[in-house]
């Protein structure tokens, strides 16, 4: 399900970096170093390209795949044999009902401010995409950070290698002022997404999102202090995890493509009654 998207100014820095960075890459660093017009040169930049072209098309279907809503009639069916977990409220044990949404919420919904609704599966609300990574985006955004990460690394690297050549050579100014942006940009990024990569993957294997974690560290406590093990309600085995995000073909992994196209429309019978286990084809 698509969604409209509104101008963010932390989208337009994410692109203007995306976009610096695949020219910095191609027109300068390979171009050092191998040659545009030679055939190792030909072959990075035509490689480079491929990552650059998933980096961008996941990230705009990131931004506007809508990451799952709440229908308004739901009501959750305590009876119901095959939702076999229903979350309450910490204080009172009443199901969990949203005040400001006026709706009741299915297990893993949280209520996200600044889009100002509640959404399915809420991971967390992402600024630079300006929009909530839940349900029906989780695999896309992951699959951009795992794009983003090779192509940073990979440019890294071909920035090392051209400035190995321009040390031999007499570098122009211009392209001294490139290498120094553009390691000043690469450095941290490929640090931070390369780290925000495994803390997803992590999360992934075990089946929860960023706020079932934090949650579950004080669940985890709690338990301990009352002499209980603590075990994630929706942890099913880490391939089953993988595949319940990433899907059941394993070469679709990385195709950043949504397999919770239709998911409002099939809420009941995959949602609902799988509390995320399983999702849409």
């Amino acid at each position: 399900m698509a969604r409209g998207c509104k101008f963010s100014f932390h989208v337009a820095v994410v692109s203007a970096a995306i976009f610096y960075i695949y020219f910095s890459t191609v027109l300068v660093f390979i171009d050092r170093w191998f040659g545009l017009g030679s055939s190792p040169g030909m072959l990075n930049a035509a490689v480079y390209t491929f990552l650059a072209v998933m980096c961008i098309s996941s990230y705009h279907r990131a931004i506007y795949t809508d990451p799952g809503r709440v229908p308004n009639s739901f009501v959750p069916d305590v009876e119901d044999a095959d939702s076999p977990i229903h979350e309450i409220k910490r204080k009172g044990g009443d199901l969990r009902y949203c005040q400001k949404c006026s709706h009741y919420k299915p297990p893993r919904a949280h209520h996200c401010r600044i889009c100002n609704r509640c959404v399915l599966r809420m991971d967390h609300h992402c600024v630079w995409m300006n929009n909530c990574v839940g349900h029906a985006n989780y695999k896309i955004f992951f699959v951009f950070v795992f794009y983003a990460v090779l192509a940073c690394i990979y440019s890294l690297v071909l920035l090392v290698g051209s400035v190995t050549v321009d040390s031999q050579q007499d570098a122009e100014d211009s392209s001294r002022i490139i290498h120094v942006i553009s390691g000043l940009l690469l450095i941290p990024l490929s640090l931070a997404l390369g780290f925000f990569l495994g803390w997803h993957f992590y999360l992934i294997l075990q089946n929860k999102t960023t706020i079932e974690y934090h949650e579950g560290v004080r669940a985890m406590w709690l338990a301990e202090k009352g002499g209980h093990l603590y075990s994630h309600p929706y942890d099913i085995g880490p391939y089953e995890n993988l595949t319940a995000i990433l899907g059941p073909r394993v070469l679709c992994w990385l195709c950043p493509i949504s397999r919770h196209i239709g998911a409002g429309l099939r809420f009941r019978t995959k949602y609902d009654n799988l509390m995320g286990f399983s999702t849409p084809d």
